[in-house]
Order: structure tokens, then sequence, then C-alpha cells
């Protein structure tokens, strides 16, 4: 009975959308993704909970056994799903506890992989799906092209498409175009020159021709590949490396020094290494979300459409290759997913859509009318009456009692030097003295980024009758924050992992401090989305860029003056503001950040806020010591 106990206690309950299901799919296809892992890592740890609509029956005989072998799955309503839940986009696992929870697509699935292979150590090739370094799918959709790509934009594409294909020729989504233009990329890899020196020794020994050169990098498929894999002629480099990860078999030693004529052989002359998988060679979490998306993509071309195949060869190449990765093929068929056998393409359309080459930007590369350097750039902003101006510091001197606050308050109990726990209490005393003096009994308080919970901590401990909800994106930031706060005994915190535009509660206050790059500008846009009153502190200048969501300069006032290029020069000489470097560059970096800081602070006035650009006190606390306080109108 106690071992039941223990397990009971260790339950985490899945939470997963549910709008419909056809054969071998359940709706959204997240949900589709996020069961294929589960059988493919036999998983049977999570409680699991289709969520659905008022418009979806609860009745579970509607769903079809072949979707759901080995696994018990529960239908509920999202009225019933735990609060801290019904503040996040699905999927979502949640602890028993009921005060952390994992949402978004890859957090979710990488948090299956960790429990699985926890559950079971000798399943060593389940954290291989996390790629080099652990890495895979980890950046946020906002930094990562791939990321946005794997998680959000080719499942809701695959959607839609699904949901509006007829008898009439299909518009293919541009995110099909997307994947099939990024598998005729050349490989990157840590170990890539080793690789390719072996690639050219191979070439040479099967009497290849010459290789390619530098920037004649392969853009289609060569006539004897097939759909069977890289090269019929024999078996390709690639594929014996890919391959060796997932067979018993070890990968045979290579200690012999290669032929001079090798050695020597410059980069450039070295063959670029092929896809094998989505990411490279190796079989990871990515080849795990594109499965079930592109199979049932697949089905409806090949059955309605067979013509427009010949234009996805490399797609279909890895269709065919996935099937022969130990485990998916059973995992697929207790999804109810059967591969289909698709005829052997040689050839690739060489048409690239319009869409595919936009890259932000790029029309400042020649703009003839740039000067480099901060101060032609700052000259032309006080021309238009745009000048470094901060606003004054509402209580310069106030700050907490730290020597009476429970030592799990302070960020001296982490893992950093006594000057700089010193520089992170004064930064703390900025925000804490804004959001307290803002705050009302009852109010939520969202800390974004949050890392180890220096801000939030001390925000719940302040502010007992407000609920605090933490949300970060690194699983062992937020693990020891949750720590601290069971040690303070604080009933008032929610611990969240995902990315920021997975919450999407509301709130009164939003909180960052030290929110690196566009992170600082994502978590201004939640605030004013929401009406929610900000207190920013922003970081990582240097890392500012076009996203898909954002476009520098923000402010109508800014964009009348500055180019992109020319913001971009503020960005990056704000950044120049550590204590070892010549004062007069100092300077000049921290006028850079307050204009960038201005022009983010004139675009929320632009959408009704009151907005305060401040410099933390003392000044010394940090070399990024700006605040943007932002208040809704």
């Amino acid at each position: 009975m106690k071992a039941i106990k223990k397990s009971l206690t260790e339950e985490e309950y899945l939470y997963l959308d549910f709008s419909h299901q056809t054969k071998g799919c359940i709706f959204p296809l997240h949900t589709s993704v996020t069961l294929f892992l589960l059988s493919y890592c036999d998983c049977k740890i999570f409680k699991i909970c289709l969520v659905v609509t008022k418009e979806v029956s609860r009745d579970s005989s509607l769903l079809r056994d072949d979707l759901i072998q080995d696994v018990e799955i529960q239908i509920i309503s999202r009225q019933e799903l735990p609060p801290i839940v019904q503040n996040c986009c699905l999927p979502a696992v949640v602890e028993r506890s009921d005060n952390f929870c994992r949402a978004g697509l890859a957090v979710v699935l990488r948090h299956i992989i960790q429990k699985s292979y926890e559950a079971d150590p000798l399943k060593k090739e389940l954290l291989e799906l996390l790629g080099f370094k652990k890495t895979c799918l980890k950046a946020c959709a906002e930094v990562s092209q791939w990321t946005r790509l794997c998680e959000l934009t080719i499942p809701l594409a695959i959607e839609n498409f699904l949901r509006e294909s007829s008898d009439q020729p299909p518009t293919i989504p541009v995110e099909i175009l997307q994947l099939e233009k990024k598998l005729s990329e050349p490989v990157r890899v840590h170990n890539d020159d080793k690789l390719r020196r072996q690639k050219l020794k191979q070439q040479k020994a099967d009497g290849v021709g010459p290789p390619l050169t530098k920037g004649k990098a392969k853009s289609k498929v060569h006539t004897q590949e097939t759909s069977e894999g890289l090269d019929s002629s024999s078996e390709s480099l690639e594929l014996k490396v890919a391959f060796s990860k997932l067979t018993v078999q070890e990968e045979p030693a290579t200690t012999n020094r290669e032929p001079s004529h090798i050695r020597k052989a410059k980069a450039s002359d070295l063959p670029p290494l092929e896809h094998v998988f989505a990411e490279g060679l190796y079989f990871t979490l990515a080849d795990i979300v594109l499965l079930p998306c592109i199979h049932h993509f697949l089905v409806i071309i090949s059955r309605k459409f067979s013509e427009k195949l010949v234009e996805f060869p490399l797609l279909a190449s890895w269709y065919q290759r996935i099937q022969e990765v130990p485990g998916v093929k059973t995992a697929a068929s207790k999804c109810g997913i059967q591969f289909l056998h698709l005829p052997k393409l040689l050839t690739t359309s060489t048409e690239q859509h319009p869409n595919l080459c936009e890259v932000p930007g790029v029309e400042e590369q020649s703009d003839p009318l740039f000067i480099g350097g901060p101060r032609p750039t700052m000259a032309k902003l006080m021309e238009e009456g745009i000048e470094v101006m901060f606003s004054p510091h509402p209580c310069p001197t106030w700050t907490l009692d730290w020597n009476v606050l429970p030592a799990a308050v302070s960020p001296k109990e982490g893992k950093m030097s006594s000057d700089r726990a010193l520089r992170k209490q004064q930064q703390l005393n900025n925000l804490v003295y804004v959001v307290t003096n803002q705050a009302k009994p009852g109010d939520r308080i969202v800390d974004f980024c949050s890392g180890g919970g220096h801000v939030g901590i001390v925000l719940a401990h302040m502010l007992p009758s407000c609920q605090v909800t933490l949300i970060e994106n690194k699983e062992l930031s937020l693990i020891r924050a949750k720590k601290r706060s069971d040690e303070l005994g604080l009933s008032n915190i929610w611990f969240i992992q995902a990315n920021m535009e997975y919450f999407t509660g509301m709130f009164n206050i939003g909180v960052a401090l030290h929110a690196c790059g566009v992170a600082t500008d994502m978590v201004i846009e939640h605030c004013i989305k929401t009406r929610a009153s900000f207190v920013t502190c922003p970081c990582c200048y240097g890392f500012i860029q076009n996203t898909s969501k954002f476009n520098f300069p923000k402010s109508e006032q800014f964009k009348k003056t500055l180019s992109y290029k020319e913001h971009m020069i503020l960005c990056r000489f704000a950044d120049q503001t550590a204590v070892q470097l010549p004062p007069q560059r100092r300077l000049i970096g921290k006028q850079c950040m307050c204009l960038v800081d201005l022009d983010r602070a004139r675009a929320a006035e632009e959408c009704g806020y009151s907005v305060q650009v401040i410099s933390m006190e003392p000044e010394s606390c940090s070399p990024k010591n700006n605040m943007i306080v932002g208040v809704p109108i």
C-alpha cells in the first residue's frame, strides 16, 4: 500500500486539447504529436485528460480505439482544468501540488522524454531525442525560426490544409515549402569537418567526381538518390553516422590516420553533409513533431493530387527513412498512423517560393545615406527633438530591510558572490518599490523571465494578498525558485515553465528583470494586450532584431527618423556599458540604452500608456540599469 500511495503522489496530469478526429488523427495536431511521443517512449506515467470544448460530446466511446491503445484517457471540460492550467495554452503538464505547470508543445514534449528516461534509465536512446547538448526545440519560437516552424507554423498550416482540402488542386502551405528547402541545405554538426573529410575519402574510394567547392553546395537531389536513402549505390556516410545511434551496433573504429590528401584538403573543397533527418544526421524530437503532421499532409496529396508529390522528393525521402528508425512503426500503429508507400522520386522542382527568402531589413544593406557609429545616429535624433532623457527616480534611497527578511527571500541564498548578491538586492529594491506602490489587494502579478525567482519570491512575500506567477522556460531555474518558495511556505505563488506567449491569463502588473533582447518587448506587448501595468529592466540590447512579431524602430516617432540599420547601431552600442570600459565609451553606451528604451516607451504611449524611463539607483547596481515603467491611461 505504501508503494501505491507514493506513486499516486508523484502522478502528473497531462492535459491535451481535443476538438475532433479523423482516421488516425486527433485534432489539434499538437495532441496527435504528443500521443505519438507517448507511444514512442512507451510512457504510461501520466494521467491523460482530453479537454473538450462545449460543442464536443464528452462521450468517450466516440474516440477510436486505434488512437488510444494501451493508454487510459479521461475526457473533461475546460472548466474542470486546475486554475493554473486555465491560464495556459495546452498541452500542459501539472504536478499533483497544482502550483507547478509546464505548458506549450516543446516544453511538454521535452518533459515527457525526461520523465520517460527517469522511469527507465536503460532507454538512453530517448535522451538522444533532445539532440546535441540537449537543445532540440529548447529555444523559444520568438528567437528560433526552426522552433517556430516545428512547434507552431507547420502544425497549424497542416490543420488548415486538411480542413480546406477538396477536389480542387490545393495551395501548398508555404511552411511545407520551407521544410523542403531546409532539407536541401547542407548540414552543420559539431564534428562537421571530420565527417566531411570522411565523406571526401569515401567519394574518392567510390570513384565519385570532384567534390563541390565553396559556394556550390547542393540545392537539389542527385539523380541516383531515391526515396529509400541518400545513395543507392552504397550506404552513404550520412546514413552510417545517423543509424549508428539508433542500433545496438557500435560505430566502426576510425583510429587510422586519414591520408595526407584528405587531411590537407581545404575546407572549401570538402563535400557538404546532407540531411538524413529533419535537423541533420540524427533522429531528434523535431522528427517526432513533424511525423504526424507530414504524414497527414502526404495522405491527402497522394490520394487526391499524386502529381504534386514530385515537388517534395526530400520530404518523401525523409518520410520513408524515418520509418526505418526502431520503434517508429510500432508507435505509429498504436496511434492509428498507417504509413504510405510512396513512389521513388528522382527529380525535384528548382522553383523557389517567393516567400522563402524574406529577410527583415535586407533593403537596409545598401542604404547610400547610412553613416556608421552611434554619434551620427544620435545627432539625427536630436535634429528631430529626440534627446536622451530620464524621468526622475520616485524614491532613490528606498530599500527593503534585508536583515529582517527570511533567508530564503534574499538572493544571497543563490549561488552568487556577496558583491553580486548585494547588487541583485539593489536591483530588487528598485523594482519592488515601484510594484508595491502600484499593487492593490487581489491583484495578479506576473514575473516574466523569472529565472530563479529573485523578483517573484520577494513580491509574493511582501504582498501576501496578491497572486504572483513566475514564468520561465528554463526548468532548473524554476525548480530552484519553487524550492525557495516551499521553504518560505508561500501559498500565493504559481510556477509556469513555458514561453511567455503560452501564458494566456489575465493579470494586473507584469515585471521582468533583465529580460534579454526582444524578450523585454514581448513582456511589454503581453502587458499591453492585457492592459496591465509593466515594470521592466531590459538587457542584452545587442540581441535585439526584427522578428516575426516586432520590427524596429517600434514607435512612429523613431520610424520617421531612423532606419532599421541605424536603430541596430544604437542597440549594439547600448551593450557597451561594462564597468571596465573607458568612461566616455560607457557614457555613449548609456545614452544609446536610453534612446532604445525611449523608442519602446513611445511605442507603448501610442497604445494608451503613460511611460517613464528611469535609471535605477544606485547606478552601480548593474551596467544594464534602466527601468521602463508603464501604466495604462
